[in-house]
């Protein structure tokens, strides 16, 4: 139990400190508790509700994998690594990657609540 009560302290560290220094962290905790009702509202379902919500949460997490990863780096050397520049891409365009399909998921499901799909 003591295992699991440091482990939660240190992912709340941790998230506190990603939402005090990065602002696209701050950005997307807003998007998750904004998505939490207008799931209810967008979804036809209630699965589909969790679905996007979860798709929301998804991207928030890959961001927090890529702040990470660029924190690392910048603590390796601040001096411009080639290497370290591509291993920065590469988690952003995870980022990317979970952004797209986070709007994909919203997009068919507004679709499918307007009645065309």
């Amino acid at each position: 139990m003591l295992r699991f009560w440091k482990a939660t302290i240190n992912s709340r560290n941790g998230m506190a400190f990603a939402f005090r220094s990065e602002q696209a962290i701050r950005e997307e905790v807003f998007a998750l508790i904004l998505s939490l009702p207008v799931a209810w509202i967008v979804a036809a379902t209630a699965m589909r509700a969790v679905e996007l919500v979860c798709a929301v949460a998804f991207v928030l997490v890959v961001e927090l994998l890529n702040t990470a990863i660029e924190k690392l780096g910048d603590r390796l050397t601040m001096d411009h690594d080639k290497q370290i520049g591509r291993v920065k891409d590469m988690g952003s365009a995870a980022v990317g990657v979970a952004l797209l399909m986070a709007g994909t998921f919203w997009i068919i499901a507004i679709i499918e609540r307007l009645g065309f799909l």
